[in-house]
């Protein structure tokens, strides 16, 4: 039997469920899913492979019109990620009708030659058939081209058999494109920092999830434990004194939270140590950003 396999880049506005739709499709999380903004930051490779193939699939962050050198990258990563594909799923939350992030995206990004599905996602909020019907069409609109249509919920998993197929009938006749076994290229290092930036997200507020970055400084990997050293950046004093909360609470308490969670991803033992350190602006400095590791690689 002929195999197929190629990149599918999933593209929407922030907060449609891009991240809750790829752990759902892998069956494993590989990327960190919050309601918040800006959760998703770099472009992450998900690979699914069945009898019939391989789809390699790309998160990339949610498309909004950036505010500073940190909001540049983030399109960027979107941008880069939509020549290369083979097919773009453009997510769009189905229990609203297309607003205006929507309408950039499709008049921006996705006029383009190459297949796009509309996948409806959280189609599970809305009771009434009509209304989705409705909010069909104003999606549909935003293209000259009649593309197909998919309803789906990434959180409970509706409908993503049908996604999957439809994802194979575009892709474009070969072999593997990575040993099966293999679900992601992230490392470590990346998984660690994106564990802890996301426990950060999840008990945090306001300003405090967009204005943090996390970095691994040393990761000693031996056979019965994994030691990790790495510090959480943000901009002021101030939120300097929140994330590390009365009496070193609110860091004990991320800390703990990534730990138990790096101890089920390496199946060992881990010893996780962070620090807090101030530096300021640094969404808005280029070398910060490469520091940091955003840093678009066209």
């Amino acid at each position: 039997m002929y195999m197929k396999s190629g990149f599918t880049a999933i593209i929407g506005r922030p907060n449609v469920g891009k991240s809750t739709l790829l752990n759902q499709i892998l069956g494993q999380k590989i990327v960190i899913a919050t309601d918040k903004a800006q959760t998703t930051r770099k472009r992450i490779k998900g690979i699914y492979t069945t009898g019939e193939g391989q789809i390699v699939f790309i998160d990339t962050p949610g498309v909004h019109k950036p505010l500073n050198k940190l909001g540049d990258f983030l399109l960027d990563e979107a941008k880069f990620a939509v020549p290369d594909a083979d097919l773009i799923i453009f997510l769009v939350d189905g229990s609203e009708p297309a607003g205006k992030g929507d309408k950039w995206i499709a008049q921006n990004l996705l006029q383009i030659d190459i297949p796009i599905i509309i996948a409806m996602n959280k189609v599970d909020k809305t009771k009434k058939m009509e209304k989705i019907e409705e909010n069909l069409l104003t999606y549909k609109t935003l293209f000259e081209k009649n593309y197909p249509v998919v309803k789906i919920s990434a959180k409970t998993g509706r409908n993503i058999d049908t996604l999957i197929k439809n994802i194979y009938k575009y892709l474009p006749e070969g072999g593997l494109l990575y040993p099966e076994d293999v679900v992601t290229e992230e490392t470590m290092r990346d998984v660690t920092e994106e564990v802890i930036r996301e426990k950060i997200l999840l008990n945090s507020s306001d300003e405090i999830p967009h204005s943090v970055a996390v970095k691994v400084d040393r990761y000693q990997e031996n056979d019965d434990i994994d030691r990790i050293y790495a510090t959480i950046y943000c901009e002021t004093k101030s939120q300097k004194g929140i994330l590390i909360g009365k009496g070193g609470n609110f860091l004990k308490k991320i800390g703990t939270e990534a730990h138990i969670e790096l101890e089920k991803i390496t199946e060992k033992k881990v010893f996780l140590a962070l620090e807090v350190k101030v530096e300021k602006d640094w969404r808005k400095k280029q070398n910060s950003l490469k520091n940091f590791g955003y840093e678009s690689e066209k």
